[in-house]
């Protein structure tokens, strides 16, 4: 484990940092995993917090905390947390004795080599001064950055000064050292950035590495570009990093969410997801199909004149009279990082559904206000319009926009400066009416040259509850889940859990397990979505009791990737949507996996039709088809039953289901 001890200089550099510091005191204490969420930090004051809520800590939360070092996947978290507060602590005599006691009995008791190896390392920090002082003294000498005389330098200014430093001639060393501060970043900036460095032989390890370190502490970094890099970094983690890094990524990209990942809106060759302006979305809702068809093909036109890729970046090339850029998919809730480097006397700006704007332009043009710097809400009136700080880089040099819109309000940081906050964006195009719900994206094409890079966006759940459409409401439909709670179910409710508004089998609980209706069902129309992941297994109990395999005691509706290399040797009647061991289903109908799949369930007497994504793919009566015995020549007594619940029949594999409804016939 000479990793641990590769690791600690690099730690304490990292946490030294907190010796300047002013610990407010918390006025909730975190909880430890809350503490561990808070690790590797971004922000000095959530920092402060976490270390302040520990020193109130009791010794279950110690417990806790502790036990966390055994989870390959909170490892990284774990031991940055636990440096810090080492730090601070030895800085208190009193403190300090009082945590060298707990931190003993920590070592005493553990028998995980990682953690009798980083708990030594620990104690011998606390118990000798002298090894501060010395650990400072074989500190690696770190490259000096152009703005790093600049204590108060935000994570988004390190990273844009990261980007300008490789544009220059570097050796191995520096480009290492490149990808260890780029790795302290904690979001997809940074690591869309370090992804770069996969295709040099001399530092794809290093990236691999602080690829899967990045992705393990921040969830929120994700997506299929993610993913694909991700897999890609797998086979190239080597050494010691391999022991824990390996077995915790491949966890995670198992346990990895495809829905709200991000995407890039550029990619950094062509205008692919973009598409010329045409109108307002007020103008443009009035036009016929054909009308607004052709005008999209004019404005496409327009757009290649006024818009070009050159050199990786997105260009608008100052055209007086030029028109907006706009994304072709349009976007509601959501999470936005832009680059943008402007000229002298720039102009321009970021529409959110449509909507002017987030504003750019040089700050030297007092004449029309820009004094007040970019990043504010232009063309507000009631709500506020001006930015909290001028947070703008010199003109010529990169800026960068962190967007995120909730409703109708816009929040932004310029530069990792807050700068709007929370603001609500008002409807340009008729204030009397509210903002639109989703909308394009725009670029805004304003006279003057003006240049885009690293876009990325990833759409933001909704918190809202789901709720039945028009017809099935007609119809006579009930939900079964809208997304916030599950309390028409029961079973083994630790086993599912909720999750960007789907239900998601929990393995780390279990196999999942069965979670059932609580009322019974006997004839009826259920209709669910769902979502699997690789060789996944799962169930639709139908007519079962509460207890005993649902697959013969009731009847089981197969939810399996049956095309799985895996399953190559099935039989027909345990291929997806079959009823299992008594009729087949037809196969290839399923969505890629990822993606969402809409089935409908139909019980009439003892006739049962399964539709798979438009298509029936099970058409048939069970009493038929097992009258001289079951296509598995087992017993099924469950086909006898009239009623009984419906259910998730669980096998240890992550499944995702959402919008289930059901009508009674």
């Amino acid at each position: 484990m000479k990793m641990i001890k590769n690791l600690i200089p690099i730690f304490f550099t990292a946490i030294i940092l907190f010796s300047s510091m002013g610990i407010a005191r918390a006025q909730t204490p975190l909880s430890p995993q809350a503490v561990l969420n808070t690790f590797p930090y971004q922000q000095s004051a959530d920092a402060n917090a976490a270390l302040t809520s520990m020193d109130s800590w009791k010794s279950a939360d110690w417990k806790t905390f502790f036990k966390a070092v055994e989870d390959t996947a909170q490892q990284t978290s774990f031991t940055y947390a636990l440096h810090a507060y080492v730090n601070k602590v030895a800085q208190k005599q009193t403190s300090k004795i009082a945590f060298i006691e707990i931190l003993s009995k920590q070592l005493k008791n553990t028998k995980l080599e990682y953690a009798k190896i980083l708990f030594t390392e620990e104690l011998k920090l606390l118990s000798d001064n002298s090894l501060v002082s010395a650990r400072l003294n074989i500190l690696p000498t770190q490259i000096i950055l152009a703005r790093n005389e600049n204590k108060n330098v935000t994570p988004a200014q390190l990273l844009l000064d990261l980007q300008k430093r490789t544009e220059t001639t570097l050796n191995v060393l520096e480009k290492k050292n490149i990808i260890w501060q780029a790795s302290k970043i904690s979001d997809i900036t940074s690591f869309m950035f370090i992804e770069n460095f996969l295709l040099d032989e001399a530092l794809k390890t290093n990236a691999a590495a602080a690829l899967a370190r990045l992705a393990l502490t921040n969830t929120n970094i994700r997506g299929a570009e993610v993913r694909s890099i991700l897999e890609k970094s797998l086979p190239l983690i080597r050494g010691e990093d391999s022991a824990i890094l390996v077995p915790a990524l491949t966890a995670h990209l198992r346990k990895m969410p495809y829905d709200f990942g991000f995407v890039s809106l550029f990619n950094g060759k062509d205008l692919t997801g973009w598409k010329g302006l045409v109108g307002n979305p007020i103008s443009r809702s009035k036009m016929s199909d054909t009308a607004l068809q052709a005008a999209q093909i004019k404005a496409d036109i327009k757009m290649r004149e006024d818009w070009e890729v050159k050199d990786g970046l997105l260009n608008y090339k100052g055209n007086l009279h030029g028109e907006n850029l706009a994304t072709i998919k349009q976007y509601g809730d959501m999470e936005m990082y832009v680059d943008w480097r402007i000229q002298e006397k720039g102009d321009a700006g970021i529409y959110l559904r449509g909507t002017p704007q987030v504003q750019i332009w040089d700050t030297s043009r007092r004449e029309v206000g820009a004094q007040v710097g970019s990043g504010g809400l232009y063309n507000n009136q009631k709500n506020v319009s001006k930015p909290l700080v001028v947070a703008d880089n010199k003109v010529g040099d990169w800026n960068t926009f962190h967007i995120i819109m909730k409703g109708d309000k816009v929040t932004v940081f310029l530069n990792g400066m807050l700068v709007t906050d929370n603001i609500a964006l008002e409807n340009y195009w008729n204030r009397t009416l509210p903002l639109f719900i989703k909308e394009q994206i725009e670029l805004q094409a304003h006279g003057t040259f003006v240049s885009y890079r690293n876009i990325y966006i990833r759409e933001l759940p909704s918190n809202e509850a789901t709720t039945l459409n028009e017809t099935e409401s007609k119809e006579g439909f009930t939900l079964l889940f809208d997304g916030t709670h599950i309390n028409e179910w029961t079973g083994n409710l630790a086993g599912y859990l909720l999750q960007d508004g789907a239900l998601v089998v929990n393995p780390e609980k279990g196999s999942g397990g069965n979670l059932y209706t609580k009322k019974e069902y006997s004839d009826f129309v259920y209709r669910f979505d769902f979502q699997l992941t690789p060789g996944a297994n799962n169930g639709i109990g139908v007519h079962a009791p509460l207890e005993g395999d649902a697959a013969y005691v009731g009847m089981e509706i197969q939810v399996l990737d049956s095309e799985h290399p895996k399953y190559a040797a099935l039989q027909p009647y345990q291929y997806h949507g079959s009823v299992y061991g008594v009729i087949p289903a037809k196969r290839g109908y399923l969505k890629p996996i990822g993606e969402w799949n809409s089935e409908e369930i139909m019980v009439k007497g003892t006739k049962i039709k399964v539709t798979l994504n438009g298509t029936v793919i099970v058409d048939g009566d069970y009493a038929a088809a097992s009258k001289n015995g079951t296509m598995d020549h087992n017993q099924h007594p469950g086909l006898l039953n009239k009623t009984g619940h419906i259910g998730f029949l669980g096998h240890g594999d992550i499944v995702r289901f959402k919008n289930m409804r059901i009508k009674t016939l």
